[in-house]
């Protein structure tokens, strides 16, 4: 599976014409991972989000059968409410049973109670690195998708994994992936441009 992770719909809308003509540009086995603006995962904290929600997967309509996940990247000061949580994902049923990456950023999202909820729910819970909470760092919640987002460390966004690292990181998916239906391995440290030489090892590390 060839992807992508789509970052910049976290800080503004794209029009549905614009997610049509990223489709029709990629080959037909391209999927998207798509951030959920942070206009509801932030300034809404998840809460009262239906109208937000629906203006979001109107345009996302325009990736066709190439959405394959919405990302979900929560605040660092975003707790777990079990009502809001509950609330929000009834909502976000409503318009799209996509499978959700969740990357929650608060210690009160790591517990066996929430990860019951999230299995329950079917969303994923994403391994981060660097990790903001202990538990971050592997995969949680539903099974059936694993997610890894991997930022760069010690500089965040920039910094470049070296190959040891790398072949740890394989090692690890080995454990994971197999039970997944799908395994998305996104590395966001970019701003170097080490992102692309990073996925490339990793993925002749573990083809």
């Amino acid at each position: 599976m060839v992807c992508t992770e789509i970052n910049s719909s976290f800080y503004k809308p794209h029009r549905r014409s614009t997610y049509d003509r990223w489709a029709s540009s990629t080959p037909k086995d391209f999927l998207f991972s798509v951030k959920l603006p942070k206009a509801i995962s932030h300034d809404h904290a998840l809460i009262s989000c239906a109208q937000p929600l629906s203006c979001f997967f109107d345009a996302v309509a325009g990736l066709g059968e190439k959405l394959g996940v919405v990302l979900i990247q929560l605040p660092p000061k975003l707790a777990f409410d079990d009502s809001a949580f509950g609330r929000f994902f009834d909502d976000f049923r409503e318009y799209s049973d996509v499978a959700v990456a969740l990357e929650p950023r608060h210690a009160t999202w790591f517990t066996p109670d929430v990860e019951d909820k999230l299995q329950a729910r079917r969303i994923a819970r994403v391994a981060a690195d660097p990790a903001k909470a202990p538990g971050a760092s592997v995969p949680g919640g539903w099974d059936g998708l694993v997610y890894y987002r991997w930022h760069g460390a010690p500089r965040v966004y920039y910094s470049s994994y070296e190959v040891t690292e790398l072949e740890a990181m394989a090692s690890n998916l080995q454990t994971y992936r197999k039970a997944a239906r799908q395994s998305w391995f996104i590395f966001d440290n970019t701003a170097s441009g080490a992102a692309l030489g990073n996925a490339l090892t990793l993925s002749s590390l573990i083809d």
